[in-house]
């Protein structure tokens, strides 16, 4: 076919050589075709200006890349356009050019020759011969044409392709060169095809192309064909099941029979509308309904998916609560609420405030930690008074399951969310200020670890997108407020004690008591019991009998129970007619509640030599520990013997203790044999109760000291202090409930480390007032204002909490 193919030396229009380039995007103009352009780009603007004002005529090329906005000639372009005439132009009201152009001849660009003003190209115009062939290839040449034109007619009776007029056309087109072309022209080919068959300068080969994409595309309509009659037979099958549905359906209703699975899944989707759930959520459920709703009820994964359905209903996935935060009236809640506890408050209005000049921040994770019976739950319900949020509360307290935090799998029968989700369920909003109770009494077995799934939910890095096991969706716990309350950090694994801030609730004073006495815990019971102040009345002094002789404890449950148990007494009186209103004094509580409980410990005591009067720290407050030591004649033993049930941290305390005053001995006029001829037996008292901790060395020095020296402690002095050898005292924990229970148990003197001093400031005056502070650095100090016969120690000025 080369001697068919020449450069054109005689056409039609006289084509100059160069001439202006517009490049077209997703669109190749064949010879002979007529097509509507569209003219934007400030370049094709100026080649169609250029060919206007000149001879009409533009050189057509298409883009290699569509979506480049300047494309650059040669190498933006494809190498073979088609040199067109411009029939007409149209400027549009959005400033763009409609031009109607038709093909003339193909071409090749040969070189760039102007980029200014619009881009000029030389060109190497193409012009082909008639076809003349002979033998096979006239034979495949007329083939084709036929075997074309019959995939036409196909494509035209099922409305797809060229239009019958077209058609027409084409069949009187006997060459295959230009067949191909007006076909391709009329085809709706990609860009790419479309220049590929563009460049096939051989005919009979660029015919045979078109064939080819004819053929596929007669054989995907047939394919279509059969898909469509595929879904209009499952179409009549759908709707001929509908009509047999709505059949039954009419048949149960007159029956007075309903459609129990028809009802549940329209009653969820209702509910899931209702609820406007999250986008992944709303997916998540669609799915699961659809697959409920091809189910029968009565399989047992219907009940699994209607039971997961309903909690993803329930849950409050966009309620949030408005938030108060006035500042003021958040006070007045929480000094209505509670007595004391000044830092705490300050630390939840500092909340607020936060809050305030940022709403969309992080809640705080706390950590409430105190003995029993200081208010650390109730606290936290005023605090979600105060703050306006709902409130929720879990008790942790035994649970060994991790399962019981991130819930059960589906997989298992009886399987629910876990407990932090069915607070927030239980709290109806997103934002609930929600408690972990007994935080430090979690455990753990073969099941997990609760505390570790805990980590999870206490992170404000991680809990934004909290997964509980059940549910299998990501739930945002992020605006949680979350509080818990431990008695004691033993038992708080590091990591997560590390993810809260530790508010620390010591126990309360007499004074302190008395106040909440008489403005929280009387009305109450009152109230409960159905009485009336005027029906029963406790003066200041009643009350404080009851204190300090009925109860012992950092907290006030007890005295709870001993004012309701008087309020039943008092309305059993008030119910048989004896009595229309009771005032009880002092002496009428032995009558009423029995013999009193407690006496100040202090006062029990007699200066004798060898005992000594401590303070310890336990988890439910401070507590009085008296130290006792005796000397006998050497034994078996030889040594020092300890009893009481002391750990191992208080048995090297006693060993220190005996080590410095074996060092002083001489000093104090001891004989240099009497440790040889003597065993020591130091013992502290409740024997039951197991002890430990180094805050005892003081204590045990105090009356190792009394034995040898002969001089007794002083009856109402007591102390608390960790010591070395060398006779140094070092600073302890827990002071403030340890002079808690000094005061209850009637001591005036404590003596505690001088590293402790600046822990005063945070006393209660009313505490200050009652006991003398005193801050020894060494043991010398301590045996010279506890012991008898010592010269006092001046007391250390502290300032006042106010």
């Amino acid at each position: 076919m080369g001697d068919a193919l020449r450069q054109e030396e005689h056409e039609p229009f006289d084509i100059p050589d160069v001439l202006p380039l517009l490049p077209v995007r997703d669109l190749v103009v064949f010879p002979a075709q007529v097509v509507p352009l569209f003219v934007s780009r400030e370049i094709s603007l100026s080649a169609v200006e250029q060919a206007l004002a000149r001879e009409r005529l533009v050189f057509v090329v298409a883009q290699r890349d569509a979506s480049e906005e300047s494309p650059q000639a040669p190498h933006g372009m494809y190498g073979l356009g088609t040199c067109c005439l411009i029939l007409r132009q149209r400027k549009l009201p959005d400033g763009r050019i409609k031009v109607l152009v038709q093909g003339l001849v193909k071409a090749t660009l040969e070189e760039v020759v102007e980029q200014q003003p619009c881009t000029r190209a030389r060109l190497r115009k193409i012009h082909e011969l008639p076809f003349e062939a002979q033998g096979e290839l006239a034979l495949e040449a007329e083939a084709l044409g036929r075997s074309v034109k019959t995939h036409l007619e196909k494509l035209i009776a099922t409305g797809r392709g060229i239009s019958p007029e077209q058609l027409l056309v084409l069949s009187g087109v006997q060459d295959p060169g230009r067949l191909a072309d007006l076909c391709a022209s009329s085809l709706q080919l990609k860009a790419q095809e479309a220049q590929e068959i563009l460049e096939q300068l051989d005919p009979v080969a660029r015919l045979r192309g078109i064939h080819e994409r004819l053929a596929r595309e007669s054989q995907l309509l047939a394919m279509q064909a059969r898909l469509q009659s595929q879904a209009k037979e499952e179409i009549s099958k759908t709707q001929r099941e509908y009509y047999l549905r709505e059949q039954l359906r009419q048949i149960q209703h007159e029956l007075g029979e309903r459609d129990e699975k028809a009802e549940m899944v329209a009653d969820l989707r209702k509910k899931m509308d209702a609820r406007g759930l999250p986008e992944h959520v709303a997916e998540e459920a669609g799915k699961e309904l659809r697959r409920l709703e091809a189910m029968s009820l009565d399989s047992a994964e219907a009940a699994v998916l209607r039971s997961h359905l309903e909690w993803i209903c329930e849950l409050p996935w966009n309620k949030r609560t408005e938030e108060k935060l006035d500042l003021a009236e958040a006070r007045r809640i929480l000094d209505e609420d509670h007595h004391g506890l000044l830092k705490v408050k300050e630390r939840m209005l500092e909340v607020l405030g936060v809050r305030k000049l940022k709403p969309e921040g992080r809640s705080p994770i706390l950590l409430f930690l105190g003995p029993p019976g200081v208010g650390k739950t109730s606290l936290a319900r005023s605090i979600a008074r105060a703050m306006g949020r709902s409130y929720a509360r879990i008790s942790l307290g035994g649970v060994r399951d991790e399962a019981e935090i991130r819930g059960h799998r589906r997989t298992y029968v009886g399987a629910l969310p876990g407990r932090i989700l069915m607070g927030i369920k239980q709290a109806g909003t997103m934002n609930p200020v929600f408690v972990l109770d007994e935080v430090d009494k979690l455990g753990s077995d073969v099941r997990g670890d609760p505390s570790s799934a805990l980590l999870e939910v206490l992170d404000p890095e991680q809990n934004h997108a909290f997964r509980d096991h059940y549910l299998n969706l990501d739930f945002d716990l992020s605006q949680v407020f979350f509080i818990a309350t431990a008695n004691t950090l033993d038992g708080i694994p590091h990591a997560l004690r590390d993810r809260m801030e530790i508010v620390e609730l010591s126990g309360y004073s007499e004074e302190e008591k008395l106040a909440i006495a008489e403005q929280h815990l009387l009305p109450k019971q009152r109230a409960e019991h159905g009485l009336t102040a005027e029906q029963i009345e406790l003066p200041p002094a009643t009350m404080k009998e009851i204190i300090a002789s009925y109860t012992r404890e950092a907290g006030v449950r007890e005295l709870t129970r001993e004012l309701a148990a008087l309020c039943r007494k008092v309305a059993l009186q008030i119910a048989e007619g004896k009595v229309a209103h009771a005032r009880l004094e002092p002496r009428d509580l032995q009558k009423l509640l029995g013999v009193s409980r407690f006496d100040a410990l202090a006062t029990e005591l007699e200066e004798t030599v060898g005992g000594a009067t401590g303070l310890a720290w336990t988890p439910w407050g401070g507590d009085i520990l008296r130290v006792e030591v005796t000397a006998m004649r050497a034994g078996r033993a030889k040594g020092l013997i300890l009893t009481g049930q002391l750990g191992a941290v208080m048995q090297e305390s006693a060993q220190a203790a005996l080590s410095y005053i074996r060092s002083r001995a001489a000093a104090w006029g001891v004989a240099a044999d009497f440790f040889d001829q003597h065993d020591l037996h130091l013992h502290v008292p409740a024997g039951a109760i197991p002890k430990d901790g180094p805050s005892a060395g003081a204590t045990m020095a105090a009356a190792l000291a009394s034995l040898l020296t002969g001089r007794p402690c002083r009856r109402r002095v007591a102390m608390t202090g960790e010591i070395t050898l060398r006779g140094r005292i070092l600073a302890v924990g827990g002071v403030r409930e340890k002079l808690l229970a000094a005061a209850r148990a009637g001591v005036e003197t404590v003596c505690i480390p001088q590293a402790n001093a600046r822990e005063l400031s945070e006393l209660p005056a009313s505490l200050q007032r009652k006991l003398e502070i005193l801050t020894i650095s060494t043991l010398d100090d301590l045996f010279a204002h506890a012991l008898v016969g010592g010269a006092p120690v001046p007391r250390v000025a502290v300032a006042t909490a106010g």
